[in-house]
């Protein structure tokens, strides 16, 4: 049973591209975590499972087409960055016209935000001192009242290349299509020149609710600690799946 649902909407011509449509993260479980085994002499994170929840939790935003990425590449003696859509590469012909993402209003194209923006942030040096580019995200997103979305890298299954910037964003009132500036990963690719291909999962949406909250501390006596220590210990696999955890549900 499903109490609450999530609503994706975009342009009526790119909504027509089921293949391109948001998926249920659990969809996206990486191969080497499937091949993974848990067993009494060989622990592995297959049996963790709140490392399970993070790969299952929420929704998938896909690139709504490629981007070829030229960044941080020697152009004549300059570093510098190139970054480009199908539709500006290979161009969309409307008669003498050559049309773009935006001109047939499906926001699936690109932007650049200046460093400026983020001065002073450690995202500067990882993206080698050059713009951020932006994703336009053709997708509408709508909670019911009361809750927000957070939107982050897919959890320990994101792409090495980039990543985007973590953001909270309250989908039950904004109206329009959030867009995702992204970080190009200068740590592992000093320069990189690459087609990020559409499909590529890049976003993981997790729907919550808002609630107002404030700390309180307690100490812990030591029997408590003792006892609960004592219990869990007292099986040797699965403990936590079947003592403590939740099954969430997504679709």
């Amino acid at each position: 049973m499903f109490d609450k649902e999530i609503e994706f909407s975009a342009h009526e011509d790119y909504f027509a591209l089921k293949e391109e449509y948001p998926i249920p993260t659990k969809l996206n479980i990486p191969e080497w975590y499937k091949k993974l085994e848990h067993k009494v002499l060989d622990r592995t994170v297959k049996g963790c499972m709140p490392f399970l929840d993070s790969l299952t939790s929420g929704y998938l935003l896909k690139m709504p087409q490629d981007f070829y990425v030229r960044h941080n590449v020697d152009n004549k003696n300059e570093k510098g960055e190139i970054f480009k859509d199908s539709f500006q590469t290979f161009g969309l012909h409307g008669g003498s016209q050559i049309l773009d993402a935006k001109s047939i209003n499906l926001n699936s194209g690109l932007d650049t935000h200046s460093i400026k923006q983020l001065e002073g942030s450690p995202f500067i040096e990882k993206n080698k001192n050059l713009p951020f580019y932006k994703i336009h995200n053709p997708w509408k997103i709508k909670t019911p009242k009361g809750y927000s979305c957070l939107f982050l890298p897919p959890l320990n299954n994101s792409d090495d290349r980039f990543s985007i910037i973590p953001a909270i964003v309250d989908t039950d009132t904004f109206p329009i299509e959030i867009n995702f500036p992204i970080i190009i990963n200068g740590d592992k690719y000093p320069t990189l020149e690459t087609t990020i291909k559409k499909g590529t999962p890049y976003v993981q949406v997790i729907p919550f609710k808002r609630d107002s909250w404030k700390m309180i501390f307690n100490a812990r006596k030591q029997k408590e600690i003792q006892n609960y220590r004592l219990f869990y210990g007292l099986k040797l696999l699965n403990t936590y799946k079947e003592k403590y955890w939740n099954k969430k549900s997504w679709k």
